[in-house]
């Protein structure tokens, strides 16, 4: 069967305006949000795991592929998706949760991963290896870089399922999650970079015997010059990525994955697809919704209960964060109220580590119980999430996550 994600890079160079939300996220809500508007749509749905959230070793999240591939397939019965829907995505696949290590034994870390992936059937695969690892520079040449790729390529190929991946390769690749400084301005993959890139993966993966895997590259990674931090966005600005778009003429089956997307307003979005910038990578923004929803359902608690909003779960966060601050503390600064101000709203919502906390998941089931048989009533929704519609908790939290999805479906879709 016709991997479905070579559709992507076929439309866009017969000029047709077609894109896929990249739904980077192994919060159940958010798998559930993203399966559901796939079934109302009856279209494919790319779900992707980054290295740090699932790996062989379990990630932040205690999950390894095969356990991530169980959970979604577990979802999709629940809203009633046929499994055959999805696409499930490696993201970030190389050697950053171990680049502490020497460069040899984070590769040999990274390749036992990727061969995980591989095995539990993921299909579209990241190739990320642009880190230095420990004793290297932060940013590896690019023919290091491709090396390493390709070195990861094999052995997922080994490693393969029915249906061969496809790959996305790149060198100049984002940090994951969001910048974590002040943002102005951005410098544009310049199109020279593009053919850089292009020919060193192929050299490497031709060194390799893997032909047959690179003519499954569909897309590279590149700056388009959009980025988020932790107040502000950068917003696509398509005269300014003119000249980088121009060079997928020459690549027909390759199209752009955009990373960082998330927080871009409706038009960006929709520019970004017809600029070639066809694979749309969102993650915190759809966690930062949850946030902001659960945080709104606890207001909704203590006032359907018949009194002003205590802040019960904001607390048990706070606690949370402070307590373990290995996921958020390198990425924050500033004074103490800039620090806590950071850890509950910054866009780069690393708050997000912690939902799956005993803690925090102890609090928000206390919160849904609390809601559990209330009609809530409309004034009170429309006070606390104007934008959202919904009488029930868990409806609300989904809906919040899908007013998100939503705008990225319409950006996807001629």
């Amino acid at each position: 069967m016709k991997h479905p994600l070579l559709a992507i890079p076929e439309a866009y160079h017969r000029g047709e305006h077609l894109g896929i939300t990249a739904v980077c996220s192994a919060h159940p809500l958010v798998i559930e949000a993203a399966l559901r508007r796939a079934k109302c749509q009856d279209k494919p749905v790319l779900i992707e795991a980054t290295c740090n959230q699932v790996n062989q070793d379990g990630g932040y999240t205690g999950m390894t592929p095969a356990a991530f591939r169980q959970i979604v397939e577990g979802i999709a019965d629940k809203v009633g998706l046929d499994s055959c829907k999805i696409v499930l995505g490696g993201d970030h696949l190389g050697p950053n949760p171990w680049k502490d290590l020497s460069a040899d034994k984070a590769m040999a870390k990274a390749e036992t991963m990727i061969a995980e992936y591989a095995k539990a059937g993921f299909t579209k695969l990241h190739l990320d290896t642009s880190m230095g690892c420990k004793g290297e520079r932060a940013a590896l040449a690019d023919t290091e870089t491709a090396e390493r790729a390709a070195r990861l390529a094999e052995i997922a190929e080994m490693n393969k399922g029915g249906q061969p991946p496809v790959y996305v390769i790149g060198t100049e690749v984002p940090v994951p999650g969001g910048a974590a400084h002040a943002l102005d301005h951005l410098d544009v993959t310049a199109p020279d970079a593009v053919a850089r890139t292009h020919d060193v993966h192929r050299s490497a993966f031709q060194a390799r015997g893997l032909d047959d895997a690179f003519s499954r590259v569909i897309a590279l990674v590149v700056q388009p010059g959009v980025e988020f931090g932790h107040t502000d966005v950068i917003h696509f600005d398509a005269s300014k990525a003119q000249a980088l778009s121009a060079t997928l003429k020459n690549y027909p089956g390759l199209v752009f994955e955009a990373h960082s997307t998330d927080y871009q307003s409706c038009e960006g979005l929709r520019a970004l697809i017809g600029n070639g910038f066809a694979i749309l990578k969102v993650g915190p923004w759809l966690t930062f919704a949850l946030r902001e929803a659960l945080y709104a359902l606890d207001a909704v608690a203590d006032v359907l209960h018949g009194h002003p909003p205590k802040g019960e779960l904001m607390s048990t966060m706070e606690d949370s964060m402070t307590a373990a601050p290995g996921n958020w503390e390198k990425y924050y600064d500033g004074d103490d109220n800039e620090m806590w101000l950071q850890r509950h709203f910054s866009y780069s919502d690393r708050i997000r580590y912690f939902w799956h906390t005993p803690a925090a998941d102890s609090a928000v089931s206390r919160l849904m119980s609390r809601l559990a048989g209330k009609h809530i009533p409309a004034p009170v929704v429309r006070q606390y999430l104007p934008h959202i519609t919904g009488t029930d908790g868990e409806e609300i939290l989904l809906a919040a996550i899908e007013f998100v999805l939503r705008k990225y479906e319409a950006a996807c879709t001629g």
